[in-house]
């Protein structure tokens, strides 16, 4: 059988050629990169030679090429195009991996040839990605066991490699459970929903050969909708209850999972010499301990709880009024109530600018923002192969016409994609030693509402929202500059990684760029300057709310990993952990933890409060432009140069005071959400 891992990939761009790779391929092509990257590990520490920064620091950031090869077509695929084959092969390959990683960062003779480069840095003139990358070696392997003795050391690859596994069978499980929710409705059920939910849902249930019915699912674009729009409060409490529920209890429960893996994960910081493992993980962020992290969340939480308070009661004052005295609000009626007095109160409502947001005009107002700002180009690709009918791939060029890399975007929900949205990469940015540039095939991932047969994909808002916050993130993959793949792109401290993303959403608010797009589909009318100023004006809607929301995420997340001893009861833990910024009285049986993947599986362990820290930096960077003017060149070409290009090259910090030219202020956040005039 003829493995296409086998070489180098001989197509255009050098561009995956997904319909040669089958799953019977994944496992040797791992095992035999593994090989591989071992042999160039063996020959790095049998090398004669002294130990230089070269053959030592650059030869081990070049190793494991073949296998990098492998695991960027297998791990992207794995979250947008699984089968069940997919999730059995990942479990197969993850104790590999893990005894493969642990192999050589616990390698007594390359830990010593590092050490060595380490302690003669002051005498070796490198400049400061060199330096950077030197650094991050080092302590990429202190941090990863190397100053352990040998019994530390076999413990540490025991506790590795079961983390590995865990975190894989936490995420399975949340993409799994999902799947099986079917709520099927009559036309009797339907009060209240848009005529675009009421269509898909009619449509999905075609698709399953029961005409005449409507099928929901628990998808976050239908779970969304329906609990903003649905007059039925008896089913929103059963959408709420079905969706808070996920992953607490049967075949699909994380609740066992999440004890073990935060044990686990205290045992590792043990091991390693520190109290927790968030005091662990925050060593190597922008924040630098759980201290500054709890004061960021706290003086938020401190700032919003006024306005909070206030929200809060005018929404109850409202739903009295709608729905009689005595009423009280409950989860389940939030984003229905606050959609009803947002309507109210400015006349706005998300579902009327759908029209204005048909995707193929979205992406071309997203993609021509990059040109606007960085003069880059996009040009659908001939020649270069998708993993799926719905996929798309774009070549992009700078400027002056030369490449940049290659873009994939995958817009709509199915079962074998996991839920949310994200950017990834089949293929880095890195300079071969010859000179030669790699540059990067970066992949966009979402899950947007559908087309229908009588209706093209229409965009809410918030969904243009989500593409412009993924779009930040491929910007930042595809104009990397950087020599090295380890820093290159979005590979850069974990609290610094949002900014751009969260940079780009700013843009969504700004009608010169809404004008340059958002046209009705039908008519091709220009989105009306009134609906533009309600979107604007409205923006500050529930930003109080929404600020508890992501702390409370926050909170639980760094509770979780500021444990000193195991936790044996989930939902008890979880309540305490965000009681300082509850909204409602928490509800038997709904729970965030169970199905939070970003941090017990998707790598923001004591980390997820980094959406609060990069909307501190984004609200801060964006007022530059705000004073410079939206589209300013000279602005633009420094945030691309200090920001997008150089990855983590240098530290976060200097690289932000560099671009803004002072430190991060919060007052720009505040200002944007009303909360200072």
């Amino acid at each position: 059988m003829n493995n296409p891992f086998e070489q180098k990939f001989e197509t255009r761009f050098g561009a995956v050629p997904f319909g040669a790779i089958r799953n019977e391929h994944y496992m040797p092509a791992i095992r035999e990169a593994i090989g591989k990257a071992l042999d160039e590990i063996d020959a790095i520490t049998s090398n004669p030679e002294k130990p230089t920064f070269d053959n030592t620091i650059v030869a081990l950031e070049r190793s494991g090429s073949d296998l990098d090869r492998v695991l960027n077509v297998f791990y992207p695929l794995l979250s947008a195009n699984a089968d069940d084959a997919m999730m059995e092969i990942s479990l197969e390959a993850s104790p590999l991996l893990s005894e493969y990683s642990t192999s050589v960062s616990l390698n007594e003779k390359l830990w010593e040839r590092i050490k060595s480069v380490y302690d003669s840095r002051d005498s070796l003139s490198l400049d400061p990605e060199d330096e950077m990358l030197l650094e991050e070696t080092y302590n990429g392997f202190a941090r990863s066991g190397a100053l352990l003795n040998e019994e530390e050391k076999e413990e540490f690859r025991k506790i590795s490699a079961r983390i590995s596994e865990l975190t894989t069978i936490f995420g399975q499980n949340v993409l799994k459970e999902l799947n099986t929710y079917e709520i099927w409705l009559s036309s009797d059920d339907l009060e209240g929903l848009p005529e675009d939910v009421v269509e898909s849902a009619a449509h999905a249930a075609e698709e399953k050969g029961r005409p005449g019915e409507y099928l929901f699912t628990l998808d976050q674009p239908v779970y969304m909708a329906f609990m903003k729009y649905s007059s039925r409060r008896d089913l929103r409490e059963k959408m709420f209850r079905l969706y808070s529920g996920r992953n607490m209890s049967g075949e699909y429960s994380n609740t066992g999972i999440i004890t073990e893996l935060t044990e686990l994960r205290l045992k590792m910081a043990r091991l390693l010499g520190r109290e927790t493992f968030a005091d662990f993980v925050l060593e190597h962020t922008m924040a630098g301990s759980p201290e500054n992290v709890y004061g960021l969340l706290y003086s938020l939480r401190d700032a919003y709880r006024p306005a909070l308070e206030k929200e809060m009661e005018n929404l109850q004052t409202f739903a009295e009024s709608v729905a009689g005295e005595g009423f009280t609000l409950k989860p389940w009626d939030y984003s229905y109530f606050a959609n009803k007095l947002k309507e109210k109160e400015y006349s706005y409502d998300e579902e009327a600018l759908r029209p204005y947001f048909k995707l193929e005009n979205v992406i071309e107002g997203v993609f021509g923002l990059a040109t606007r700002l960085y003069g880059i180009t996009f040009v659908e690709a001939h020649g270069v192969e998708v993993y799926h009918p719905d996929v798309k791939v774009f070549e992009v060029h700078d400027s002056d016409g030369s490449y940049l890399g290659l873009l994939y975007t995958d817009f709509f929900p199915r079962v074998s994609k996991r839920p949310g949205a994200w950017m990834t990469d089949f293929k880095g940015e890195w300079t071969e030693p010859d000179g030669t540039v790699s540059r990067p095939h970066v992949s966009l991932v979402m899950n947007f509402t559908k087309p229908t047969p009588s209706k093209p994909s229409l965009l809410t808002p918030m969904e243009v929202s989500t593409f412009l916050h993924e779009f930040g993130h491929a910007l930042h993959g595809l104009l990397a500059n950087t020599r090295y793949a380890s820093l290159s792109g979005t590979n850069v401290r974990r609290d610094f990684v949002e900014l751009p993303s969260q940079f780009n959403e700013n843009f969504l608010h700004c009608k010169e760029f809404l004008d340059s797009f958002a046209r009705h589909y039908q008519t091709g009318e220009p989105i009306p300057a009134e609906f533009v100023a309600r979107m604007v004006n409205s923006a500050r809607f529930g930003a109080a709310y929404s600020c508890m929301r992501q702390l409370n995420f926050g909170l639980v997340d760094m509770a979780w990993h500021s444990i000193k001893a195991p936790v044996k009861d989930v939902a008890a833990f979880e309540n305490e952990a965000g009681k300082s910024v509850r909204i409602f009285e928490p509800v038997e049986g709904a729970l965030v933890s169970p199905q939070f993947s970003h941090i017990f599986s998707g790598g923001y362990a004591a980390g997820y409060y980094s959406y609060k820290w990069a909307e501190v930096l984004d609200a801060d960077a964006f007022s530059k432009f705000e004073e410079a003017g939206l589209f300013d060149s000279a602005t633009a070409l420094s945030f691309r140069k200090n920001i997008l290009e150089k990855g983590g090259t240098e530290n976060p910090a200097l690289l932000y005071r560099r671009f803004r030219g002072h430190e991060p202020q919060i007052e720009a956040l505040l200002r944007r959400d009303g909360i200072l005039s």
